[in-house]
């Protein structure tokens, strides 16, 4: 007797390489630069553009972190995280070198804090300490924003 594949799985095949398609072809279509292109786009921007490049790298790769730990692959959700933190601080310098966006950068980095703090919800205890790490080093970065934006004794 033959072995042929199950209608069902057939079905199922199909299904999944039509979603797999739709969804590259969706993302060519939506011109977004990739991480990589974002990367390369933060050097040779002007110093007053390289915060918002930095906080979409940031977004980015914390929607990453996020898909990753749900997928069951937290090792991997790790350098996502690293990457969220990293151009996040890196957004917060600057921000405070120029003077510019700071409170733009603050609000991002607030709501970044905020989804972290909802993946806890989600996570093992295993898996909580990077991302409580992650969480303080950009409460950090807040905080660094805030004084810059309101030192004190200033009027």
């Amino acid at each position: 007797m033959r072995s042929l594949m199950s209608p069902l799985r057939f079905c199922a095949t199909v299904v999944l390489a039509a979603a797999l398609a739709a969804s590259i072809s969706q993302a060519a279509r939506s011109g977004e630069p990739s991480i990589e292109e974002l990367k390369a786009r933060v050097a040779a921007a002007s110093v007053g553009d390289r915060p918002k490049i930095c906080l979409q790298i940031a977004h980015r790769q914390l929607a990453e972190a996020d898909r990753l730990y749900e997928a069951g692959e937290p090792e991997k959700g790790q350098t996502s995280l690293a990457d969220v933190v990293a151009f996040s601080e890196l957004a917060r310098d600057y921000s405070i070198q120029t003077h510019k966006h700071e409170k733009q950068t603050e609000i991002a980095v607030r709501g970044m804090t905020r989804k972290l703090n909802d993946m806890l919800h989600t996570l093992t205890h295993d898996e909580h300490p990077p991302v409580e790490d992650a969480i303080k080093r950009l409460q950090r970065v807040r905080d660094d924003l805030l004084t810059a934006m309101f030192p004190k004794g200033a009027k």
